[in-house]
């Protein structure tokens, strides 16, 4: 039976997550990193499959969206950062166990949360679905325009009116504070992402600190995050152990992707390849602690 817990972030802020206990002896621990604005419940089908496979899975959500959403976000700051730093660190400060080693999960916005991490070096090894820098030179022609359409008009216009990005009036998901829709819009006018921009300072060295195994897989459909775009920012992982591979919907027999499609029923597959990676990993460093 799943638990609901709330989760003090080292800034004090409460942050609502659940637990899926695993089917019998726990072979790992594995939390769930969202995309920007996704609530939680979204994962809740990928969490159940990874729990029903010996899995013990934590998703939450960040501030400011789902459950940790305040009663209203009109003049909430936030620091888009902090999804990470704070957020999802506390995640990992719960989840991490001497005895079971701890995996990470990431959608989007999950991707770049790993190089956020003050304790990264908590966790194994790490499998990202649909990470991307978000700039729209990557994205085909016709992407481009409605990004710039979303950035330059539509969001404006709904921030002036509400105080944040009331996106649910358009019915695109989850409302996203204004601090990190200003955040967001700005790091997307990189190639690079946070990577280039000058105000950004040393953000490079905390990516630098990650060391661990990477997945990063983008499907072909993805026209927010193509392969490309993917590369682009996963750059900047530059001491860590990444590998990526693209996925080809119409190979795979598993219907259209696009951008939110790796964590709907349909694609099962991809969460099979997802476990059985992180497994190997796991494999892999209990082999080469035995030999040493």
């Amino acid at each position: 039976m799943t638990k609901q817990l709330t989760l003090k972030a080292a800034d004090g802020y409460p942050v609502v997550a659940t637990l899926y206990p695993a089917a019998g002896a726990a072979k790992a621990q594995l939390m769930v990193a969202s995309a920007t604005g996704v609530p939680q419940g979204y994962y809740r089908r990928f969490a159940e499959f990874a729990a029903a496979r010996g899995y013990r899975v934590l998703t939450l959500d960040y501030r400011g969206i789902g459950l940790s959403r305040p009663a209203t976000l009109k003049g909430f700051d936030v620091d888009y950062l902090d999804w990470g730093r704070l957020d999802l660190a506390a995640a990992v400060d719960y989840m991490a166990d001497e005895a079971l080693p701890l995996l990470m999960v990431g959608h989007s916005y999950g991707g770049h949360a790993l190089g956020l991490l003050p304790n990264q070096h908590k966790i194994a090894a790490c499998y990202l679905f649909g990470t991307s820098a978000g700039w729209h030179g990557w994205m085909p022609p016709l992407e481009r325009i409605k990004v710039w359409i979303t950035w330059h008009i539509a969001g404006p216009l709904l921030t002036r009116w509400h105080g944040y990005l009331a996106w649910s009036k358009l019915g695109m998901g989850e409302d996203l504070p204004l601090s990190v829709y200003r955040q967001w819009k700005r790091w997307c006018g990189f190639p690079r992402y946070f990577f280039d921009d000058p105000r950004m300072g040393d953000i490079r060295s905390s990516y630098d600190r990650v060391r661990m195994p990477v997945m990063a897989v983008n499907a072909l459909d993805d026209l927010w995050a193509p392969p490309a775009s993917r590369d682009a920012f996963m750059a900047g992982y530059r001491n860590a152990s990444v590998a990526t591979a693209d996925i080809d919907p119409a190979r795979a027999g598993i219907g259209a992707i696009g951008h939110m499609g790796y964590f709907r029923a349909s694609a099962q597959p991809l969460w099979e390849d997802a476990l059985a990676w992180l497994q190997l990993q796991l494999q892999t460093e209990l082999s080469s602690a035995t030999k040493s």
